[in-house]
């Protein structure tokens, strides 16, 4: 019986001079004989370390060649990798830990001690310590098997965070995988020689598995950037081919006089995701450097869906038709097709769509038609030639600079500061970020409670980006006649909030 583990998929397509580079970085060059050598060391100290199929691996780490190595080797063991923002505190952590009882927490030398403490095993990626992952790589046998799996086995679970504040666990198997990156591949027509530029972070599908898959597919150099930094992006474009970015990356690089066509001279495709691309972002880049961004649309239970076509025309504020195996639909609220060019919600099934949410049997039911569809949220028209825009999100879920943020999970932590009584987070326009988080708070009569003060209040219970960038203080919230905050009026109401950042 074939091997569907992941790995397999992308060995297969391996140079056959392995001394060829995968990824170029700040401190060499990996080759893929390298690649394959590390990999399966790896995956030997996992497997020591009592590792075996199936079991789940969570990593908390910065981005580095020794993640990518590390995400690798769980997919050659047949174990089931957790990548998660480095960004999250401790209690963030402690809750992924106990839902996901893992076998080997994988994190960062700082956060070890608190993790250690809510886990029997945990190594990190650094190279000194008992603990340290590489230094037991280093001295540890490779063993060239790749473990057989089926289809159905689970490679990944990736936690989206939730309305109600508790984040789901996304689990993705071989095929949802391998099908979404073999469609990728052609769709986009990649090609001999491509070079990928890669500055997306590595805990999520953008820059895990749409960015790095499409590579290996296609035995490419990626050039491997830790963070986006302008100035670097732009002496490296004249060398790649392909770079994947959010709305971010273009305003960014359009904010800079360095940017120009002559820069993008060897390019051959942008592509934009993770958030919408605004239509005058299109346009000025498009001015600017001779290159129309191919935006895309997708989400972590399917992978990438939709698509503008990489030979069509690319049209602003879309993003394309299903992708080849991908079925989608826009329907009522009951689940039944609406005509196109109206509003409903965004349906799809296809091989890239999810197994379910980890142990949540009942959520998995609520999320699926009993035909099968997956009901995406997300609130979009279909003209009749397929072609799909999303025009808003069921939940109000926000998306800034790339990264989902789920108001319901701030919410719930603003509330508990002493002296707030409600509070309301939004996402409003912002000219970098796309949208920013931003707090609207009823406090109590007596409250003095500042702005700052709540800012602050959230730095340890929060990630970085899920902190508002503004608090606005209000008598009270705006409701409907059942009581329902109308978010929509906020967002009206506060629209042009930052505005003045506007270059």
């Amino acid at each position: 019986m074939p091997n569907a583990n992941l790995y397999a998929l992308f060995a297969s397509r391996f140079p056959p001079d392995r001394s060829a580079p995968f990824l170029e970085h700040a401190r060499g060059i990996t080759s893929f004989a390298q690649l394959d050598d590390q990999s399966a060391r790896i995956a030997a100290v996992l497997k020591s370390r009592g590792a075996a199929k199936g079991d789940r691996i969570i990593v908390q780490v910065d981005k580095s060649p020794e993640a990518v190595m590390l995400y690798l080797a769980c997919l050659r063991a047949g174990l089931t990798f957790i990548p998660l923002n480095p960004a999250y505190t401790i209690a963030e952590v402690a809750y992924f830990i106990k839902d996901a009882n893992p076998r080997i927490v994988v994190c960062s030398p700082q956060m070890e001690p608190e993790i250690s403490a809510l886990c029997t095993t945990t190594l990190t990626l650094d190279g000194v310590g008992n603990g340290s992952l590489i230094k037991q790589m280093n001295t540890a046998a490779a063993n060239p098997e790749v473990t057989q799996c089926t289809g159905d086995d689970l490679a990944a679970i990736l936690y989206t965070s939730g309305t109600t504040g508790r984040s789901k666990g996304a689990m993705l198997t071989h095929d949802n995988l391998a099908s979404n990156a073999l469609v990728l591949h052609q769709y986009w027509q990649w090609q001999p020689g491509d070079v990928l530029l890669h500055a997306l972070p590595i805990f999520h599908v953008h820059g895990l598995f749409v960015a790095l898959h499409c590579a290996l597919m296609n035995a490419s150099k990626v050039i491997f950037h830790d963070t986006f930094n302008t100035d670097n992006i732009i002496a490296a474009l004249p060398d790649t081919t392909v770079l994947m970015g959010v709305p971010t990356f273009y305003t960014r690089l359009l904010d800079a006089a360095g940017f120009s066509a002559q820069t993008c001279k060897n390019m051959r495709l942008f592509i934009s995701g993770s958030a919408p691309l605004l239509p005058e972002t299109f346009a000025s880049f498009e001015q600017r450097s001779g290159h129309t961004i191919l935006e895309r649309y997708g989400m972590t239970e399917a992978g990438m869906i939709t698509s503008n076509p990489y030979g069509g025309q690319r049209i602003a504020g879309t993003v394309g038709a299903a992708l080849p195996g991908v079925t989608a639909r826009v329907t009522d609220a009951d689940g039944d097709e609406i005509p196109r060019g109206e509003v409903g919600i965004l349906e799809i099934k296809g091989p890239n769509v999810f197994a379910g949410y980890w142990q949540m049997p009942q959520k998995t039911a609520e999320e699926f038609r009993p035909d099968g569809f997956f009901i995406t949220g997300d609130m979009a028209t279909m003209d009749t030639d397929g072609r799909i825009a999303i025009v808003g999100r069921a939940k109000d879920m926000v998306i800034t600079g790339g990264y989902n943020v789920y108001p319901k999970e701030v919410e719930l932590v603003i509330d508990e500061i002493h002296g707030v009584k409600e509070s309301a987070v939004i996402g409003l326009p912002h000219p970098d970020l796309g949208e920013a988080v931003t707090a609207v708070v009823v406090t109590e009569s007596d409250a003095t409670i500042t702005e700052a003060e709540i800012i602050a209040a959230l730095a340890g219970s929060l990630a970085k980006f899920k902190q508002p960038k503004r608090v606005i203080f209000t008598p009270e919230l705006p409701r409907n006649t059942m009581g329902k905050v109308q978010k929509k009026a906020l967002r009206e109401t506060y629209a042009t909030l930052y505005q003045p950042l506007k270059k």
